[in-house]
């Protein structure tokens, strides 16, 4: 009995303790809050008891209702592809780049009239038609060129980003000159897609990231002038093969490439116009994919336009064909073969599609002058449209002669590119 009774003695003062700690946090709560808390005494009936009711007071700030942020659009991507033609190194060429006083090559002064359209370019592309073997082979001209390495230095400087090396005389000095180009262009820092000195480095896809635009760059050529490419060494050159074409592209595609960019060496030399096979060439790579083609090997400049291709799925594509570029510099003199042009294509990735389109196609028409042997600066490539700019502005840089000549030109290249595509 003792041992109950003290019992409920201790679980009665614990009670009371605990409704002691209740009433005061409840005390302590209503003098802390008693400037934004008022008491409103509501009658539950006539004989009830008052309850007392906490309600807000007039000096309580309102609720703030936050409205939901708006999603924000995905803004579009944009870039500029530069791309120019053929670099033929004759042996007069390299002559007249020869620095006695250095005892090296200078190819750069070609290049001072036109350099500054290189400037804002996202990327530069361009064919590298002259092997680079080494001095040790003996620098050479056509038939079978052998460049001084020098002019991969140039290039760069100029603001070549790639190379493309699949043409026909990519094999001008054998594998070995073939893979010596390569490491060339790997000392200069320019990429390059075409040939490939290992079976991995052909199956490695060259990817860009232009601006956000992942963009993949291929490489093919019709031939290598009758010299057999070695037979335990197929992968050193990408010919124009359907089914190779074709494995590159989707791989190329599975690697996550939105833009493709193909480099074609085709065509008839000196023809200012594209052939059959050509236009075959150029749907077959629309209808799988590729948005723009870039033609080498003519010589010539060849016309540029937008192909439009329907798949067997009855799906539209179209891509952009530049058949050929024509020569960026040479030797060449014969009708045609000294009018180029450097080519500006704007391209756009839409922010909500996620879609990649051509927006334009453009060009400077260039000149290549060729002065007499042992004149200064023998080869100049000539910006045209600042040539006739210049003139008719009444400034004195430029003779009658040499605007004469600009205008001549210029009409040649637009007559053989066409239009330029913009607007789109």
């Amino acid at each position: 009995m003792k041992k109950t009774a003290k019992k409920v003695v201790t679980l009665l003062m614990m009670a009371v303790l605990l409704t002691a700690c209740s009433t005061n946090r409840i005390a302590q709560y209503k003098e802390e809050n008693s400037s934004t808390l008022m008491m409103e005494t509501i009658p539950i009936n006539e004989n009830s008891q008052q309850v007392e009711t906490l309600q807000p007071s007039e000096t309580q700030q309102p609720e703030i209702t936050l409205q939901p942020t708006a999603t924000p659009v995905p803004s579009d991507s944009f870039a500029t592809i530069t791309s120019f033609g053929d670099t033929l190194c004759h042996k007069p060429l390299y002559n007249a780049a020869y620095n006695k006083e250095v005892e090296d090559y200078d190819f750069s002064y070609m290049f001072k009239y036109i350099e500054k359209y290189f400037e804002d370019s996202t990327i530069v592309i361009g064919n590298c038609e002259s092997p680079m073997a080494g001095a040790e082979r003996g620098y050479s001209g056509y038939p079978t060129f052998n460049a001084p390495e020098h002019l991969a230095i140039d290039l760069k400087e100029l603001g070549a980003d790639i190379m493309t090396t699949a043409n026909n005389h990519c094999l001008d000095k054998g594998f070995s000159g073939l893979s010596s180009t390569l490491d060339h262009l790997d000392d200069a820092g320019i990429a390059h897609v075409g040939t490939a000195r290992t079976a991995e480095e052909q199956n490695a896809i060259l990817l860009k990231d232009l601006n956000g635009i992942k963009t993949a760059f291929l490489s093919y050529t019709y031939g290598t002038n009758g010299i057999p490419i070695p037979s335990d060494k197929e992968f050193c050159v990408n010919e124009i093969d359907e089914e190779l074409i074709l494995s590159q592209i989707e791989q190329a595609k599975e690697e996550g490439a939105e833009l493709l960019v193909v480099s074609m060496h085709w065509g008839v030399e000196y023809q200012t116009t594209e052939n059959a096979e050509q236009d075959r060439l150029a749907e077959f790579l629309v209808k799988n994919g590729v948005q723009i083609v870039l033609g080498c090997h003519p010589h010539v400049l060849q016309p540029m336009k937008m192909v439009k291709v329907e798949t067997e799925e009855g799906e539209e594509k179209e891509g952009l064909v530049i058949f050929s570029q024509g020569n960026f510099f040479s030797n060449q003199r014969d009708t045609n073969t000294r009018n180029t042009a450097i080519f500006n294509i704007g391209v756009k990735k839409d922010g909500v599609t996620q879609e990649v389109s051509i927006e334009k196609a453009t060009y400077i028409p260039i000149y290549v002058n060729i002065k007499g042997a042992g004149e200064k600066d023998r080869y100049e490539l000539l910006d045209l449209n600042e040539i006739i700019r210049s003139y008719e502005a009444g400034e004195e840089t430029w003779s009658k002669e040499n605007y004469e000549l600009a205008i001549k030109e210029k009409e040649r290249c637009e007559t053989l590119i066409g239009p330029e595509i913009v607007n789109r």
